[in-house]
């Protein structure tokens, strides 16, 4: 009896460690989470523990921090004692009975405490890993489940997760922003950091004290310069918080986006389920323009085979002195400086298409015209440019002061920007008569050619706007949501597009077997760069098959878009379409037709291999319940209400088990709850 008395608080202690270690999201005040057990996420995409650097198998340093489950090599997101490591393995975390998260070393000394700007007290404090790989103490008997005590979202590290925030908390003085590890051995802060700068609610990114890149105003949609992306980056603004949210539009695909200290980037990567591997989806900076004010005032950054640097209109080098080379960092300057005395002398000149400047010495007023915006600026000496502050309905005004920062070509046509000069610069004033006098003629000169060369001019401007198009598709990288391949990759995966790999004629262009390094099986469906159509249909494949998933629809494994080549890549089918099977090639129904008739004239048993091998009716019927699925789904089951439009047997592919798949969704076309007809520019389909 007595060993049984001293056993029991032995016995205690392993119950207690067996009922922690198990997986679970949540602890209670009256346990603690040792060295060696973890918490994990509901639905398994995050775990917490204690670990060390996985590039380091010498340190004794240990870290509580939160990374992806899911990923069998550790992707660490958040660390806690990111700048305090504990020395050894016998470590815990605790939470207080206020609901205060601490890390205790072996003689329970605090080695890490939960920062909280507000005293509070929980009745029964407990700990939760949520979902979205948020770390959360509350009190379990609070009616509001989200009435959280601390959360890990608001002290962010180096990796920003859907969800979390960007920005300042006005009432605690809360700063979101994220600061890249040291190196990935170290954890603590480095000297790369992303965050917003309030004045002027832009996204930075510095280089120890120095800007290093500047992502542009928000102009109500999206960041100036920048195309509309997948990734929805909403902005809010109250009288306690200013921030941006990172929030996705398809809420089951996995990302992050993580600040990389040595090569002082933003990047974001995109999980791959096939493979468990992460996908590099985009760098920031992408190219040396990207880079803060590089080629200096007034210049606009270009980025071709080189870099170069070059003038704005109006605008010219400025001076150099003492015979020096040309700095680009010096910028540009008025060909002609404005007068502060006469504004008749004075004009704006109109630039499209390029990245707003910085906004550090700026005025902003969310209620004037545009008009009333450049009247504010004529009158105002030093204000050099202005523009409207939200795109969407053309509302508020921005007025510039000094000198203009930070310019570059946008990929994608942007805000006007209006800059002010001497009027005889401008279209406004002195250079009015001299552009009538140019005009003129020209216009003269354009009516007499395209009176004779009509038929002519039509040919070559559709065929402008046909490139047009192609040039418009080629900058969609940023909008899709779907793993991209590298050309190269698909070029070794099919020899090269060897007509040996082809497998057939799709709906824009042929298809090719291939096999790629891990020994996956393709088909890649390349866009035929003969015809006039095939770019549409790509780009509205693509953004569908992004969005549609279902087991009787073809999978799409990713895109690879490079100059005028693009490429859909799909999962291979081994049993080809539909047709192939039912009506097979010429060559074939005639082989087998006169196959039947020898053995029919011989009386022999036709139950043989070449007969049996066709679809029996058990197939057949599977293959129809398959398809109808499919349009079931595509018609009613979906977020997306899908008409194919192109419904024929070449575009129902079979697997090895010769399951429906459909496929071909280039001429496909979404329709609204309700709509029950449509117009179309073109006859398309089947």
């Amino acid at each position: 009896m007595a060993a049984f008395t001293s056993l029991f608080p032995f016995a205690k202690v392993i119950v207690l460690l067996l009922s922690v270690s198990s997986a679970t999201d949540t602890i209670t005040g009256s346990h603690s989470l040792p060295d060696g057990t973890t918490l994990v996420s509901k639905d398994g995409t995050f775990e917490m523990g204690f670990f060390s650097p996985s590039n380091n198998i010498t340190t004794t340093n240990r870290y509580l921090g939160i990374w992806y489950k899911i990923d069998p090599v550790r992707t660490v997101v958040w660390v806690a004692n990111r700048e305090n490591p504990v020395k050894d393995n016998s470590s815990k975390l605790s939470i207080s009975r206020e609901g205060k998260l601490v890390i205790l070393s072996k003689d329970n000394t605090p080695v890490w405490s939960a920062n909280s700007s507000e005293v509070t007290k929980a009745e029964s404090p407990i700990v939760q890993l949520l979902d979205s790989g948020n770390l959360v103490p509350r009190d379990e008997k609070d009616s509001n489940p989200q009435n959280y005590l601390w959360q890990s979202f608001d002290y962010p590290c180096d990796t920003f997760l859907p969800g979390m925030k960007i920005g300042r908390n006005l009432k605690t003085g809360l700063n979101w922003s994220y600061t890249a590890w040291k190196n990935w051995d170290d954890p603590s802060p480095g000297d790369f950091t992303w965050g917003m700068v309030l004045n002027t609610l832009e996204l930075v990114m510095w280089k120890g004290s120095s800007e290093y890149h500047r992502g542009g105003p928000w102009n109500g949609v999206r960041f100036s310069g920048k195309s509309t992306p997948l990734f929805n980056l909403e902005f809010v603004s109250t009288h306690d918080e200013v921030y941006y949210i990172n929030n996705l539009k398809n809420k089951s695909f996995i990302t992050r986006v993580v600040l990389n200290q040595s090569l002082y980037s933003r990047r974001r990567y995109n999980r791959i389920e096939e493979n468990k591997t992460w996908s590099l989806y985009s760098s920031v900076p992408g190219t040396s323009c990207d880079k803060y004010n590089l080629c200096g005032p007034y210049a606009n950054c270009i980025m071709s085979e080189s870099l170069t640097c070059q003038c704005l209109t109006g605008f010219k080098s400025k001076p150099v002195q003492n015979n020096e080379a040309l700095v680009w960092s010096q910028g540009c300057v008025p060909n002609e400086p404005w007068s502060c005395v006469d504004k008749s002398k004075v004009g704006f000149k109109t630039f499209s298409g390029l990245k707003l400047p910085d906004t550090t010495r700026s005025w902003v007023n969310g209620t004037l015209t545009l008009e009333d915006c450049k009247a504010k600026c004529l009158e105002n000496c030093s204000c050099t440019a202005y523009t409207n502050l939200d795109i969407r309905d053309g509302s508020g005004c921005i007025n510039w002061f000094g000198a203009l920062l930070d310019l570059k070509v946008a990929p994608l046509p942007g805000q006007d920007l209006f800059i002010k000069m001497d009027a005889s610069e401008t279209d406004e004033r002195g250079g009015h008569k001299r552009m009538v006098a140019v005009v003129i003629p020209v216009i003269l000169l354009v009516f007499v050619i395209v009176s004779i060369f009509t038929y002519i001019y039509w040919r070559k401007r559709k065929l402008r706007e046909n490139t047009s198009e192609e040039k418009k598709d080629e900058g969609c990288e940023e909008d899709l949501e779907l793993p991209f391949f590298d050309f190269a990759t698909i070029v070794r995966a099919t020899d090269d597009f060897s007509s040996d790999k082809r497998l057939g004629q799709g709906g824009f262009g042929p298809v090719y077997r291939g096999t790629l390094a891990d020994g996956q099986e393709i088909a890649a469906k390349r866009l035929s760069n003969n015809t006039g159509q095939g770019t549409k249909e790509f780009k509205n494949e693509v953004i569908l098959c992004a969005k549609l998933q279902h087991r009787n629809l073809v999978k799409v494994l990713g895109c690879s878009i490079q100059g005028v080549e693009k490429v859909l890549i799909y999962e291979y089918m081994p049993n080809k379409s539909l047709d192939s099977i039912l009506f097979g090639t010429f060559l074939s129904n005639l082989k087998n037709f006169i196959c039947f008739l020898s053995r029919l004239i011989q009386l022999e048993n036709l139950t043989d291999s070449s007969i049996s091998g066709l679809l029996d009716w058990s197939k057949r019927f599977n293959i129809i319940f398959g398809i109808a699925r499919g349009l079931l789904y595509l018609h009613q089951d979906s977020t997306l209400r899908i008409i194919h439009r192109d419904m024929k047997a070449s575009n129902i592919l079979l697997d090895s088990e010769l399951n429906p798949k459909i496929s071909d969704f280039g001429v496909a076309r979404m329709c609204s709850g309700n709509q029950t007809e449509g117009r179309t520019k073109m006859v398309v389909g089947t």
